[in-house]
């Protein structure tokens, strides 16, 4: 299993001051901790876009391009990108480029999203939600394996044999698919025999079966269904004990939940933490241990050949975060990797 982390960007009030970190300072300090998940051994960094003013994140790919100069072996990707209101053709122009300025490590992660703002913002119609979706998702593929397309669009533009440039240093451009707990996202993704990205905020029995519905779906369609990768995530904090992790960690998380999802809540109990910090619940709260029972957990729920950590979540500082992905990858990786039987590296 090869792991990675992702944040959103969010830029969330302190619970004693009140202020929230400035874009710059945020996007320095995920900058700062791409170097260290790089140097850590982390496999994958991915950022998310929203567009909203309490986050950072609006152009994820010129963040990432600013990483790629900073890194050597992270792979650098969206978590996710909004596809339905991108013009996939220049999406992949811009991930192209950042493959080879990366040196061939770009992937796009592409979903319908949670947060909607981008739709009015960008001229779209959320009653065009999924077919967006759908047909934007078709276009990027044939803009990935073809170099000059020829494309009528219902939704998009109809393009009349166009050269697509640059071309991505590797040969094919990794694409995946984002998900929730949709099963018609599932199948759609079986169905176009792409690799799977389950975004995990509950615990993992509740997709197992939208994961066989995944692998169902691929093999009728006459995809190689357990050559396909899945990778699941979600919020995510390790610290050297379990009570230490949930007293440092359930302020930040309350004032991300309180703040930052599509729709804030006004009280985020304690309890309700506590409760989905427990074996079987999707938060991965806890020491190394504990996070490594919940990570085996959802491998053996889904198959799962990458775990991804949200990191970073309501404000939680620096060091707090570098601590986080420390413990990831020094004793949580390893760890894991033994349980399954993974080679170790060389």
């Amino acid at each position: 299993m090869d792991f990675g982390i992702f944040t959103f960007g969010e830029l969330s009030r302190d619970g004693i001051t009140g202020r929230a970190q400035s874009p710059h300072q945020r996007l320095e300090e995920i900058i700062g901790l791409a170097k260290l998940a790089d140097q850590a051994g982390i496999s994958f960094l991915g950022l998310g876009e929203h567009h909203r003013s309490d986050f950072a994140l609006s152009a994820p790919e010129m963040v990432l391009a600013a990483v790629a100069r900073e890194t050597t072996n992270l792979r650098l990707g969206t978590a996710v990108t909004v596809l339905s209101t991108q013009d996939p053709v220049r999406l992949f122009e811009q991930f192209a480029t950042l493959d080879l300025i990366s040196g061939g490590r770009a992937e796009i992660i592409a979903g319908r999203g949670a947060f909607i703002e981008s739709y009015p913002l960008f001229g779209y119609d959320t009653a065009d939600y999924d077919a967006l979706f759908d047909e934007k998702l078709r276009m990027l593929l044939e803009l990935r394996d073809n170099a000059t397309l020829t494309w009528q669009g219902t939704l998009t533009q109809t393009i009349p044999g166009m050269d697509i440039a640059p071309r991505p240093l590797q040969e094919q451009l990794p694409v995946w698919v984002g998900v929730g707990g949709t099963p018609a996202s599932f199948a759609r993704a079986g169905r176009l025999g792409l690799p799977l990205f389950v975004a995990l905020l509950s615990g993992p029995e509740r997709f197992r079966r939208l994961v066989e519905l995944y692998r169902h779906t691929a093999a009728e369609t006459g995809h190689d269904a357990a050559a396909l990768p899945v990778g699941a995530g979600g919020h995510f904090y390790v610290a050297p004990t379990s009570q230490q992790a949930r007293d440092t960690f359930y302020p930040y998380y309350r004032a991300y939940f309180e703040q930052n999802m599509p729709r804030p809540v006004d009280h985020f109990p304690r309890s309700t933490f506590d409760d989905w910090s427990e074996p079987g619940g999707g938060l991965l709260v806890g020491s190394p241990q504990q996070v490594v029972e919940k990570i085996l957990a959802i491998h053996e729920a889904l198959g799962t050949s990458r775990y991804m950590a949200q990191i970073g979540l309501g404000g939680l500082p620096f060091a707090e975060t570098a601590r986080s992905i420390e413990l990831l990858a020094t004793e949580i990786m390893p760890a894991v990797n033994r349980e399954i039987g993974a080679p170790a590296p060389a």
